[in-house]
């Protein structure tokens, strides 16, 4: 169906059903550490469809969850600076298909990608959110 480059932190639960819903739907995926890439601004910046940090930061990265970085209190130059230097605080997956940039699984223009899934299994949350987060999983 497309080639899609799936920019994924490697072992994450909801990645992994993310990427077995583009893969069964027929796509070919090119996956790609998200906490490896050499992010630039000009790369980075065009996934996001909102400036606003609380909505592009991915809120289980251990600074977050720790209070150490507020989203809601930095702009959106800030957020893109400190998501260069740290990956982790990037809000995953992002997507780049057919000339299309995407962050995250909601994307509506992503449907089109998807075949049959349905929607009603939930790629979002994180499974081990009551208990330890997707992104201390690598921890253990």
């Amino acid at each position: 169906m497309a080639f899609i480059q799936f920019f994924e932190k490697p072992g994450c639960i909801n990645g992994e059903k993310q990427k077995r819903i583009l893969t069964e739907a027929g796509n070919d995926l090119e996956c790609i550490n998200i906490l490896e890439h050499p992010w630039s601004r000009e790369e980075l910046v065009p996934f996001f469809a909102v400036q606003d940090p609380s909505l592009i930061m991915n809120h289980t990265a251990p600074a977050i969850k720790k209070g150490e970085i507020l989203p809601a209190n930095l702009h959106f130059d800030e957020a893109v600076s400190l998501m260069i230097e740290n990956p982790i605080l990037i809000k995953r997956p992002l997507i780049r298909v057919d000339g299309l940039s995407l962050q995250g699984f909601t994307n509506k223009l992503l449907i089109p990608y998807l075949g049959s899934w349905s929607g009603e299994e939930d790629v979002i949350t994180c499974p081990n959110l009551q208990t330890i987060s997707c992104d201390d999983r690598s921890k253990k």
